[in-house]
């Protein structure tokens, strides 16, 4: 699965050599890789970084493979399930990456499996460090291809646990905007932890409203249909005046985690004034958080193993080959998660 970095509509499938031995020294078989925004703007040449002298960009940083070769005391062994990690630390390196918290980058000269200046997962074959490779229980199967979403959103919980910890935080309800993937799996954590969850979206009818059903929750179509206080905000769309609407809820000391991106550029008028006044008297906070550590990802697959396997499969909602990978960039109404088989 290729692009051209900053080349729109680029999308193609092609030969490339094998993987290199200094991407790790364990090979792996691609089974799966899943299709997400930050695909749909790499292939809209919004952003991206091949190798160095490199103009082509192998995507897929949601992943989940097969292992095929490891070298003794590796931890892996072959026919283990793994996904990899997609964040590389810098090779200053800053001190955050220095202490392996790479998600937290001070200098910008990361590295990113198929997005920036590393080729990404979606191949039949990828290599991949041993640290840097996420063992995968067999009993969870192919749902494994969701634990690097899966990470964002136990970062994402750890980032509200840290906030609200600066006082009392006893957090009952929760507002999740947006009911996509990264939507979904806040609200199947909030519900793991005993939240009740309110999921905010713009579809009346589906998978989503069903999904969200299924965990226990409240589905909305518009905000004036929430009926309580969010203790916490879970905020998945990146829509500029949603945002500005949800952080005007906030009750004192509430917590609302921003977590998704808008993809286009988008102007709002608001009364940041009068936010900022509200913000302030209530000790409320807002916080964004992006990419994931290494500990993350092993929270998210206690998080899909303390799932309702049924319920995890109807994410995905399509499975499309290789051979056809571009068709994945485009989006039907009841899609949710949208995977490649890298096998065919």
């Amino acid at each position: 699965m290729t692009v051209t970095p900053g080349k729109s509509d680029s999308a193609t499938v092609g030969e490339v050599s094998e993987p290199p031995v200094a991407d790790g020294s364990i090979l792996v078989e691609g089974l799966l890789t899943g299709i997400c925004g930050t695909d749909i703007e790499l292939v809209s040449g919004a952003f991206g970084s091949g190798r160095p002298g490199s103009d082509q960009l192998v995507v897929g940083h949601e992943s989940l493979g097969r292992v095929l070769e490891a070298p003794l005391g590796s931890g892996f062994d072959a026919g283990d399930l793994v996904a990899g990690v997609v964040r590389r630390p810098d090779p200053v390196p800053c001190p955050a990456c220095a202490r392996g918290e790479w998600d937290f980058c001070r200098n910008g000269q990361y590295t990113e499996r198929g997005i920036k200046e590393m080729d990404g997962y979606g191949a039949e074959r990828w290599r991949v460090d041993p640290y840097f490779a996420v063992p995968i229980p067999a009993e969870l199967g192919e749902l494994g291809v969701l634990v690097e979403p899966a990470s964002i959103l136990t970062k994402a919980w750890e980032q509200v646990d840290r906030v609200g910890a600066r006082s009392w935080f006893g957090p009952q309800q929760v507002l999740v905007t947006g009911a996509g993937p990264i939507g979904l799996l806040a609200a199947l954590i909030a519900r793991q932890r005993g939240y009740d969850v309110h999921v905010l979206d713009r579809v009346s009818d589906g998978p989503k409203p069903e999904l969200v059903r299924a965990l226990g929750g409240t589905y909305l179509t518009d905000l004036s249909e929430l009926g309580v206080v969010p203790d916490v905000v879970i905020e998945a769309t990146g829509a500029g005046q949603l945002v500005f609407d949800c952080a005007s809820l906030l009750p004192p000391a509430g917590v609302m985690c921003l977590a998704g991106i808008h993809p286009g550029p988008a102007t709002v008028d608001v009364e940041l004034d009068a936010l900022v006044r509200q913000l302030v008297v209530r000790n409320a906070a807002l916080v964004g958080t992006v990419n994931a550590g290494k500990r993350h990802y092993a929270d998210a697959v206690d998080v899909l193993l303390a799932a309702d396997r049924a319920w995890l499969q109807r994410l995905i909602t399509r499975t499309v080959p290789l051979s056809q990978w571009p068709d994945a960039l485009v989006w039907e109404p009841d899609d949710i998660k949208v995977v490649v088989d890298l096998r065919g």
